[in-house]
């Protein structure tokens, strides 16, 4: 038996990088998986994926800053598996252009919070009933060691990232006489397809950044790294955390 045998999990942004890594890892591990992502083409490709490995899974295409498109893909989870245990919100990222408070443009501002927590806040929004309805659930979210920290200077997705965690913190506590349990993962520099094209000091073909590596002890990570970490959240292997925010950084935001 996998750890999430025959739970149905719904994966945001599982079209690249750490959300696909964990979809064939939550798969591999028993789980039901609904692969949500932006990019239609991205998304049935993992499905595919999955489903060449033995696994069940859905692709659905959706744009998780848009309420109606996030209740279409909730329903089509429930119509498609009968119910929804974990509910992993990936999706997000920063732009090029955050900066400083007062350097940034504001055009930066509703497209951030848009896909990191306003998307996050939707997904949750309809995901929770079912999980109500199921006696419990696990919700993971995806926030950064940006929203820790003073030293990123993208302000924009720094504060998006903490609301992220507070958003967190409050439906932990709201939703536990539900069993619905809900943690955050404070991810680090993680070497993803997105990571790397937007890097401008790749030294080979690894992605390894030596200034990075210089910076804190572990280096850049992998997205399975962080799959791993959600995949233990979403488990019964986790089952006394609540509310706590896990930082994944490889001690950036300690030393």
């Amino acid at each position: 038996m996998g750890k999430l045998q025959d739970k149905v999990a719904i994966i945001t942004g599982a079209g690249s990088g750490i959300a696909r890594a964990a979809a064939k890892m939550f798969a591999a591990e028993g789980a039901k998986v609904v692969i949500v992502d932006k990019n239609g083409e991205l998304a049935a490709k993992v499905e595919q994926d999955i489903k060449a490995s033995g696994g069940e899974a859905l692709a659905v295409e959706t744009d998780i800053a848009d309420e109606a498109a996030v209740e279409a893909m909730v329903n089509a989870t429930v119509e498609t598996f009968g119910g929804i245990d974990v509910l992993f919100n990936c999706a997000g990222g920063s732009l090029q252009n955050d900066a400083p408070t007062t350097d940034v443009d504001m055009s930066i501002w509703n497209v951030t919070l848009d896909v990191n927590l306003r998307g996050t806040f939707l997904c949750c929004r309809y995901a929770i009933p079912h999980m109500k309805a199921r006696g419990a659930g696990v919700i993971v979210n995806t926030a950064s060691w940006a929203a820790l920290n003073g030293k990123l200077k993208k302000h924009i997705y720094a504060a998006a990232k903490g609301g992220v965690i507070s958003l967190t913190k409050g439906i932990a506590g709201e939703y536990s006489p539900h069993n619905i349990r809900a943690n955050a993962i404070c991810p680090g520099s993680v070497r993803t397809e997105r990571w790397l094209a937007n890097s401008d000091k790749k030294t080979n073909s690894t992605g390894l950044l030596q200034s990075l590596g210089e910076a804190y002890p572990f280096s850049v990570g992998d997205p399975e790294d962080i799959a791993s970490i959600a995949l233990f959240l979403a488990s019964n292997d986790s089952r006394m955390i609540t509310g706590a925010v896990i930082v994944a950084d490889g001690g950036r935001s300690a030393f």
